[in-house]
């Protein structure tokens, strides 16, 4: 990566964080990191970065719309979604609002500065091409059905699962289970 890029990482674990920032850090980059949406616009008015990892979810918070807020500000950074709600669905809403790619937690250090790397500079028809492109199975969509009410649940598991009509736990145990692969 060039030497002198600035990078705004916008999560509520501050340990994961803090992990992250020392990484940044010695690969040369300018590194602030706030964990809730309030602190956002302070940063973005002093700082001005060139990339930005954000959390989908951020202290009960949607991270998309830090996300919009970020490219209202200056819409040629590079965000890189990180989240534990991976799903087509809140993929597309990410890209829909200014993100270049989205992860899954757990990812390493360099998975996500590949992602900055590879996918950010790509033009974003090339990128939904490539990933949505897929064949869809019928395990994909009931996953992508349950994001979707998951997302609009505010990611509330126990309205999730009385909105789809499912018991908690079967719910958190197809959560669990990685059903779209590679």
């Amino acid at each position: 990566m060039i030497d002198n890029n600035k990078i705004l990482i916008v999560e509520d674990d501050l340990d994961l964080a803090n992990i992250l920032k020392k990484s940044f850090q010695k690969i040369n980059f300018e590194v602030e990191i706030i964990d809730n949406f309030n602190q956002c616009e302070k940063i973005l008015n002093n700082f001005n970065p060139n990339f930005a990892l954000v959390d989908l979810k951020i202290n009960g918070q949607s991270g998309l719309e830090v996300i919009k807020l970020i490219s209202s500000y200056n819409s040629s950074t590079k965000i890189v979604v990180l989240t534990g709600f991976a799903s087509i669905t809140t993929t597309i809403s990410a890209i829909k609002s200014g993100a270049c790619y989205y992860l899954a937690k757990p990812a390493t250090f360099e998975m996500i500065t590949s992602a900055f790397e590879i996918y950010c500079d790509l033009p974003k028809n090339n990128y939904t091409k490539a990933i949505f492109g897929k064949k869809t199975s019928i395990k994909n969509i009931e996953w992508e059905h349950i994001n979707t009410i998951l997302e609009e649940n505010n990611f509330n598991i126990s309205k999730t699962a009385k909105s789809l009509n499912m018991h908690r736990r079967t719910l958190v145990r197809k959560l669990q289970k990685s059903v779209i692969k590679n």
